[in-house]
């Protein structure tokens, strides 16, 4: 395969809606003659150095820049404050940010959107009382009822000193990035293709949690819409022969375990089927103009979906190729079309399992990972059945996350930065990069004891050694949701290990071991814990340690986390969440429900 054959895409299709940009608010004392004047020029250069640290650091998810809107003014009061809000709306703002070095009319400057994630961002200083103006400001936004994240320098700065210290630029970058996911979702939809899936309960689609808590709409297509367009050619043919013979090049077929397979005819049609269907599965989430100039018209809009889940099992595959290669090929960074944006799609339909998916992909603009948390391994139970004890970061034991060939190509972990296995944002992958985790994958025939109709599984072995953090949200009746997170490493085992372990479940399909990062107690006493705790049979796997991240973004969404592994130093939610007791579980609880979901 020539490396140069797989290019970045500059033309794919995508959700309806522009980014959110954020807004910046340079807030100051407003006693004129002889007060705010002095404070003019430091008060706006702030605003500034947060802007250029946010613009320089954090992308949306096409790969440009975020942008940010800085008042025109500096606020002093409750008419720049309006004139700022006015700007914000016209520009698109969907998160705000305050800022100031000194002492500003408290209740008379703050943000009063009860839908924009807000902070503010108080000046250490000691010439003006920047951090009384935040203490005050947040117990405004507290006894209003209005939650907004307290910034505040460990360490006190001079006056003129225009760095941003780097405790700062972490909370400012961490409440934005979670923010404007939480902006940015606002409006989209989920699409259910199909139903519930084998009695999963996450694939039971609760509308509530989707509208109230994250601002989703939910839309429907019943599976005989794929029957439809399969037998009706609802599709580009043109793209449909482009995205065949690629498919023929670069994805190899694997062995066949089945002990009745298909007949060579019948696999060389499963092809054909599970090509197309990847071509309809996209066109319904988010349209294709393509299809208009077919006399498709109405088709060709889709469902503006920034997250769908595939039923699959069982009134699909029973009779028809299974969603694997769908599933793989739409969650993975590249496909015929070249290197672009993955496609969110949850297998079964396990919407649980797919808001997980949306969270870590608009905090890192990477690929997901779909998976089965199958099998927990004691270090005693690899010893037996291998006869090797296990070393490293399996030492203490692992986790077989696997899935019946649904998983992006991605985590085949051959992407590298720097020499080592990475998972990198569209924009970054390389053409080699694309070719490597294509060439790691080989797609054998479905297992025909699942799925009688047939169809091909991805099957790649994750490279160990990559930083990977696993979430799922679960419903609770009488409690809403709860977000469980653990953060951990992908493992390579011995050979000789991984295919005993592996052939144990079923070897076609593409195996992901797991350590996570203990603690000693808790659910994170050991692994098995880990496992134990687990509140349902899937998880959704982002690369890095994006635990922090999660748990701002979840805080700011009112959804209590009710499992995690996180350092408490590197938690950060709103300030009024110390108001419901010193211990944060028990206080996030508590400030979740009180205040509820976001949009009800």
């Amino acid at each position: 395969m020539a490396n140069n054959e797989i290019k970045i895409s500059t033309d794919y299709q995508t959700v309806i809606g522009d980014f959110p940009k954020v807004g910046i608010r340079p807030v100051i004392d407003g006693r004129m003659n002889g007060v705010r004047e002095t404070l003019e020029d430091q008060t706006m250069n702030m605003a500034k150095n947060a802007a250029r640290l946010i613009s320089s650091n954090l992308r949306y998810p096409n790969g440009k820049p975020v942008e940010c809107v800085i008042a025109d003014t500096t606020i002093g009061g409750v008419a720049e404050s309006a004139i700022c809000a006015e700007k914000f709306v016209k520009k698109g703002v969907g998160v705000s940010l305050t800022v100031t070095p000194c002492w500003c009319y408290g209740s008379e400057t703050i943000d009063m959107n009860p839908e924009i994630p807000k902070a503010i961002w108080g000046f250490n200083g000691t010439e003006r009382p920047g951090a009384v103006y935040l203490a005050a400001a947040l117990a405004g936004h507290t006894m209003k009822g209005l939650p907004a994240f307290g910034i505040y320098g460990h360490d006190v700065q001079d006056a003129g000193d225009s760095n941003i210290p780097e405790d700062v630029k972490e909370k400012i970058l961490r409440f934005i990035k979670a923010g404007l996911a939480v902006s940015y979702m606002k409006g989209k939809s989920y699409l259910s293709m199909g139903s519930v899936s084998m009695g999963i309960a996450g694939s039971i689609v609760r509308e509530d949690f989707f509208q109230e808590y994250l601002g989703i709409r939910n839309e429907y297509v019943d599976m005989s819409e794929f029957t439809r367009r399969l037998n009706q050619e609802i599709y580009d043919k043109a793209e449909y022969k482009k995205a065949f013979e690629w498919t023929k090049k670069y994805c190899k077929e694997g062995k066949d375990l089945n002990s009745k397979p298909h007949s060579r005819e019948l696999k060389d049609k499963e092809w054909e089927i599970v090509v197309k269907m990847t071509l309809i599965a996209r066109d319904l989430m988010v349209g294709n103009p393509k299809l208009k100039k077919l006399g498709y018209g109405e088709e060709a809009m889709g469902h503006n979906a920034i997250l769908s889940g595939f039923q699959g099992q069982r009134h699909w595959t029973d009779h028809m190729p299974n969603g694997d290669f769908l599933e793989s090929i739409l969650c993975s960074s590249f496909d015929w079309n070249g290197i672009r944006p993955p496609y969110l799609v949850a297998t079964e339909n396990d919407a649980m399992n797919g808001v997980p998916m949306l969270f870590g992909y608009l905090l890192t603009n990477t690929a997901q990972m779909f998976s089965d948390i199958r099998t927990y391994w004691s270090p005693d139970a690899i010893k037996r059945v291998t006869k090797i004890k296990p070393t490293g970061t399996a030492a203490a034991g692992i986790i077989h996350l696997i899935n019946s060939g649904a998983s992006s190509l991605d985590f085949s972990g051959k992407q590298r930065k720097n020499g080592k296995p990475v998972i990198k944002p569209f924009w970054e992958i390389t053409s080699k990069d694309a070719a490597d985790c294509l060439k790691a994958t080989v797609w054998p025939p479905a297992n025909v004891g699942y799925f009688r109709g047939g169809g091909f599984s991805s099957q790649f072995d994750s490279e160990g050694g990559m930083p990977v953090t696993i979430s799922r949200v679960n419903l609770v009746k009488g409690l809403g949701p709860v977000l469980q997170i653990a953060e951990g490493w992908t493992v390579d085992l011995p050979e000789k290990v991984h295919r005993i372990l592996s052939n144990r479940t079923d070897p076609t399909w593409p195996t992901t071991w797991f350590a996570p990062r203990l603690t000693g107690r808790g659910a994170f006493t050991d692994v098995y814990s880990v496992m134990a705790n687990w509140g349902a049979n899937h998880s959704a796997s982002s690369y890095g340690h994006i635990g922090a991240d999660l748990i701002t973004l979840a805080s700011l969404l009112r959804i209590p986390v009710c499992m995690h592994n996180i350092d408490d130093d590197k938690i950060f939610r709103p300030s009024s969440w110390s108001a419901f007791g010193m211990e944060k579980e028990g206080s996030d609880y508590r400030a979740c429900q009180t205040y509820g979901p976001l949009y009800k």
